[in-house]
Order: structure tokens, then C-alpha cells, then sequence
């Protein structure tokens, strides 16, 4: 009796005892596969009544591998490689992504809902089958070889990281790179991984001609957090040393303190800031807790998992600052909220900023760019 009382009071609202997760599942974000919102069928286990889906089964059972699920990568050959937005308060307008999901499973991910579009979770496929396009350098050599492509900062690895894990195998990041360093092309990254050090070479070629920013995405301090939130991620003190060795190496390095998470790390927000100028951080910025499409589920279930005692009033405050819906998409709200809880934030953030003598990146050089198979004007020079 006491065990079925515990499941119905962690249940996740809306969704069938025998159908929710029991316990995190290690080294993952997400605990579910949660269904995409095209999904026209949707499957899902059903338990006797004698404990958890998968608790007895053996190791190399398929059961086992859906409670823990493994990496799987899949090829392919991407049709173009440069997206545009036009976004009024996204600071570029041109972004590439080599890689489709992200492994580091950053359960808060305001991208899992693309996963959808190609008939795969939000939840555990997100950060499970991931897609690696192979020919991005391809693709990108021949964008930048049109005669209408006019050269403005790529932001690179926006939507998934492009230095998750995979990448140290697949090093389609690192291919890019040297594209940018020949061509001499802006772009600037946001990551939450300390590989980013591996390329220290080309990033600091690219930042001695002010063609370069580098932003390390910091959502807490606390390693044994992080290890919930965002669990294949580089830790916290990793993020900060890669931001000292970048600074170090005359790459222009910021923070943002994203996404601050009401009741869980909001508390944090003057000490992520402070840690991060402490180790070389020139800029700062910081964006509230977004949940689109099936985050909304996905949230929940974390936080009946890790917080049920404070998860009512972690999405109390969520709701107040998004007009009192879960998650609001209007241009200049979506990132900062609106509310009492939201202004406490933009004026605490707005204080430290100025105190810790944070100032703007300098803007990126774009007209030194020269078109693949031009010759380069410093070729005159000798």
C-alpha cells in the first residue's frame, strides 16, 4: 500500500501510472520517451502491479536497453547547412548545426521539441538517436561559393551543441573551423562543453582578426545539479577552466546564465556570474526557463523525479512570469518573462552586471571574407 500511495503521489499529471518513470534514469535527462505532438500512434508498457517495467530484467534484454538506452548516431547528408532567422531578439542571423540532438541531455533543452519533426521523442531520442551530417563542410563551401551569399556572424552549434560528445569522434566542428580560419568568416558559439579547448588553435587565429566570440552556458555551480540537469555536459568548474584557457588565449569569452529555473537555481544567478568574470569572462547574459511543445511534459516529469516537494511552486512561478501559461513564445518575453518574480531577476542580473564590470563583446569583423576559390587580399602582401 505504501509503495502504490508513493507511485500516485510522483505520477506526473496527465499520464498512466504503469506508463511514467519510476527513478532517473542514469546518465540521461529525460526519463521517458514522451511522445512528439506528430505522432499519430502512440505506444507505451504496462505494469502488473509487481513494481517497476524493468526492474528484473537482464542485462541484454530488450527491456533493459529501453531503460537504458544507448548512443546511436545515424549519417547523413544534409541538403544545405546554413539557417536563417529573422528573429528580433536573437542576436545573429544565420546559424549552423552540424549535428541533429544533442547528447548531452540537458533535460530543460528549449530545442527537444525539433526532434519531433523527425517522428522521434523529445525525451530520451533527443539525447539517444542523434544524426551527424557528415558533408556540413561540403555544404558550407559551396553556400559561401554563390555569388549572392552576403557575409554576416554564423552563429555555429545554436540549436544542439556542437561540441557534444560525438563530436570527438565524428570532428565535423573542427572541419568547420578550418573553413571560417581560411576564409576568414565570422561566427560565434555558445556551448556548455570544455572540448572546445581541443580547436584553441583555430578559435585563437580567428580571434586575432576580431572574427570570433566564444559564450560557455553556465546553469548552475553545483556539480551534483548539473549531474541531474544536464548530465553529459561538461561540469560546472570544467566550463569555468575552458573559459579561463580561452580567455588566456585571447578568445573573447561570455556567460549566459541559462536557463535560470525559479526555486532551483535562481539563487545562483549573482555567484555564476561572479565565477564566470573571476575566470576571464568579458560579457554576460541570461535567459529564463523556456518550455515549448512537449517540454512542458518533459519538465514536469524531472520535476516529480528530483523536486516533487517544491514542483507546484517551481511551476507557480514558471506560469507568473508567462502570463500564467506555462511557457509564452512572444518575441522579447520568451527569454526574459513578465511579472514581479521577472523583474526581481532583470534587476538582480542588471546589478551584478554593473558591479562586476561586465561590457559588450566588440562587434565581429565581416568584411575580410573571401568567397571559396578567390584569391585572399593578403596574398598582395608578399
Amino acid at each position: 500500500m505504501n509503495d502504490a500511495r508513493d507511485r500516485a503521489r510522483r505520477a506526473p499529471p496527465g499520464r498512466p501510472d504503469a506508463d511514467r518513470p519510476r527513478t532517473p534514469i542514469k546518465g540521461r535527462g529525460a526519463a521517458s520517451r514522451i511522445p512528439g505532438r506528430f505522432e499519430k500512434t502512440i505506444a507505451h508498457g504496462e505494469d502488473d502491479g509487481w513494481g517497476s517495467l524493468y526492474a528484473n530484467a537482464p542485462d541484454d534484454s530488450s527491456e533493459a536497453v529501453a531503460s537504458h538506452p544507448d548512443t546511436r548516431v545515424t549519417e547523413e547528408r544534409a541538403r544545405s547547412i546554413v539557417s536563417r532567422n529573422h528573429s528580433p531578439d536573437v542576436g545573429f542571423d544565420q546559424s549552423i548545426n552540424p549535428y541533429r540532438g544533442c547528447e548531452h541531455g540537458c533535460v530543460y533543452c528549449f530545442a527537444r521539441p525539433s526532434h519531433a519533426y523527425l517522428d522521434l521523442s523529445p525525451g530520451l531520442d533527443f539525447e539517444t538517436r542523434l544524426y551527424a551530417k557528415t558533408n556540413a563542410a561540403e555544404r558550407l563551401r559551396e553556400e559561401w561559393s554563390k555569388p549572392s551569399y552576403r557575409p554576416s556572424p554564423i552563429a555555429l552549434g545554436i540549436n544542439t551543441d556542437a561540441y557534444q560528445p560525438i563530436e570527438r569522434r565524428y570532428g565535423l566542428t573542427r572541419e568547420l573551423l578550418e573553413m571560417f580560419v581560411a576564409h576568414r568568416h565570422p561566427l560565434s558559439f555558445v556551448t556548455k562543453s570544455g572540448l572546445i579547448t581541443r580547436d584553441i588553435d583555430l578559435l585563437a587565429q580567428l580571434a586575432r582578426d576580431n572574427l570570433v566570440h566564444v559564450y560557455f552556458s553556465i546553469t548552475t555551480l553545483d556539480n551534483h545539479l548539473a549531474s541531474k540537469m544536464e548530465p553529459r555536459a561538461t561540469a560546472p568548474h570544467g566550463k569555468l577552466r575552458a573559459m579561463r584557457a580561452l580567455g588566456e588565449a585571447g578568445v573573447p569569452v561570455g556567460v549566459m546564465v541559462a536557463p535560470v529555473v525559479p526555486m532551483i537555481t535562481d539563487r545562483e544567478l549573482e555567484h555564476i556570474l561572479q565565477a564566470a568574470r573571476e575566470h576571464g569572462a568579458r560579457a554576460a547574459g541570461y535567459t529564463l526557463l523556456r518550455l515549448p511543445h512537449e517540454l512542458k511534459e518533459l519538465w514536469r516529469e524531472w520535476l516529480q523525479l528530483h523536486y516533487h516537494d517544491r514542483a507546484a511552486h517551481v511551476m507557480s512561478l514558471v506560469q507568473q512570469m508567462r502570463g500564467g501559461k506555462d511557457y509564452d513564445s512572444r518575441f522579447g518575453l520568451r527569454g526574459r518573462g513578465e511579472g514581479p518574480f521577472a523583474q526581481l531577476l532583470a534587476q538582480r542580473f542588471a546589478k551584478a552586471h554593473a558591479r562586476l564590470g561586465f561590457a559588450r563583446m566588440p562587434a565581429l569583423d565581416a568584411t575580410t571574407f573571401v568567397a571559396p576559390g578567390k584569391p585572399s587580399p593578403q596574398g598582395q602582401l608578399f
